[in-house]
């Protein structure tokens, strides 16, 4: 492999392993929220339990982002030096906006919801979960405002190869940007519902009986329920929009390779790059005419309309995209079945939480733990490799941008990666479960613990019935 592949690799997975963190962070900043206004308004000590087990859950994986955050960032200058050289002046200022109004609010603020709780007055320590969450939202929004002007850049020119602003808001609200926040932000959603859902009912089948576990559970099965079909919808719109945009993406995604009507919706199958073709198809017919014209006589673009003359490819890698795109799609599948079923049994049926009937449902939610990560990686990988062979759509290509350093470099430093992301992932996945057994065990008698603020009524520190 040459140094332009190495290095897209490289980058790849130092984001595809920083993106694990802040796609939990960004949602589990509101659940403690929701947790702690819950208590608050109640005075229930289950819903403080649930809060102090899973701040521990978002102050590790805050940390875990931050420090994979850095590293991916000195990227910018020793993979891809062209990138700030031709964009630098809107990509600069959009990422110092997020330094600025959110990792600022974050640190400062985050000492305080983690061990603030019985130093502070309460008010206080509400007002600082809330400011967290907040902060890491708005870095959310920065970092995709960012990325989003990347597919579909506008409000700037071109000055003697450099690009320079003409229109922040223009930028900021680019055309596919509040698609890929509202999606994101909803993939997030998902992943933390997924992780809260997967743990709590892993400590149930251990034998945990406190109120707190059964409540994380329970509103994480609820959240679950209600967002993935509103990640359906929202998924509809992100598509239609990319198609407006990044008809190659789209014909990469559908593996479609002539622009027609009745385009079949492929189930499976093997794109062949080399015969541009399509082999052992199971397709529904009209399927993808149907879903992205909503006509299934409507006309989508093929791949072959984006090769010029003199032969050279201007679409992305079809089997990388089709295939992303399918094991997201299958995943979110998987995420309404499951979330489905499980609120069905803990909100219809009458038996407890964990009986006989009711513990596949749990084991169930306990193996898709991290399917929100496995749909994340997907769907990020389906845009990024989607906007191929671009690194900003119409403006810089990748090839453009590396940086000329030999490729064997470049292969040792991305052993080093990859060997050190496989190590910290595992050490990470084995530490939820660490803490997940850790309180099954002081949860098992369905004691509740005593609140250290002090906030809840007497009736509160009694134990359960």
């Amino acid at each position: 492999m040459d140094a332009l592949i190495l290095s897209r690799i490289q980058f790849g997975a130092n984001i595809s392993f920083h993106i694990l963190f802040p796609t939990i962070t960004i949602a589990l900043g509101w659940v403690l929220m929701f947790f702690k206004l819950r208590f608050n308004a109640s005075g229930d000590a289950k819903w403080m339990d649930a809060y102090r087990f899973w701040v521990k859950v978002f102050a590790l994986s805050f940390a875990m982002g931050v420090v994979s955050g850095i590293t991916m960032s000195f990227q910018f200058g020793t993979n891809w030096p062209g990138f700030m050289e031709r964009v630098g002046n809107i990509a600069g200022p959009l990422l110092a906006y997020e330094v600025l109004t959110a990792f600022f609010l974050e640190a400062v603020f985050l000492g305080i919801m983690l061990f603030g709780g019985s130093r502070v007055p309460g008010w206080l320590h509400t007002l600082a979960t809330f400011l967290v969450a907040f902060g890491t939202t708005m870095s959310a929004f920065w970092i995709l405002v960012l990325n989003s002007w990347m597919h579909t850049p506008v409000g700037f020119e071109m000055r003697d190869g450099v690009a320079h602003a003409t229109d922040w808001l223009a930028i900021i609200f680019n055309p596919s940007m509040p698609y890929r926040l509202v999606h994101m932000l909803l993939a997030s959603g998902l992943t933390v519902a997924f992780l809260i859902a997967g743990l709590s009912a892993f400590r149930v089948l251990l034998g945990d009986k406190s109120n707190g576990v059964r409540a994380a559970l329970k509103s994480a099965v609820a959240m679950a329920a209600v967002l993935i079909p509103v990640q359906i919808f929202a998924g509809d719109l992100h598509g239609l929009n990319t198609l407006e945009h990044q008809p190659a993406k789209i014909a990469a995604m559908e593996g479609n390779w002539e622009t027609g009507g009745n385009v079949p919706l492929l189930l499976f199958a093997l794109p062949d790059e080399e015969v541009r073709e399509n082999r052992f198809e199971l397709a529904v017919p009209s399927g993808a005419s149907f879903i992205l014209k909503h006509d299934p006589a409507g006309v989508v673009p093929g791949l072959n309309d984006f090769v010029t003359e003199e032969g050279a490819v201007l679409h992305p890698p079809v089997a990388a995209v089709f295939w992303s795109f399918r094991i997201m799609v299958g995943v979110g599948v998987a995420m309404l079945a499951a979330s489905w079923v499980a609120a069905w049994f803990l909100f219809r049926r009458r038996q407890g939480v964990g009986d006989a009937r009711g513990r596949w449902p749990l084991r169930a939610l306990v193996a898709m733990s991290f399917s929100g990560w496995v749909a994340t990686l997907a769907g990020w990988y389906t845009t990024e490799i989607g906007r191929q062979p671009w690194l900003v759509s119409g403006v810089l290509t990748t090839e453009q941008a590396v940086a000329d350093v030999p490729a064997a470099m470049v292969g040792t430093t991305l052993a080093l990666y990859l060997t050190a992301y496989t190590a910290l992932t595992a050490l990470y996945v084995g530490v939820l479960f660490y803490l997940a057994r850790k309180a099954a065990r002081a949860g098992g008698n369905g004691a509740e613990t005593v609140p250290r603020s002090g906030q809840a009524p007497v009736a509160a520190l009694l134990p359960a019935e």
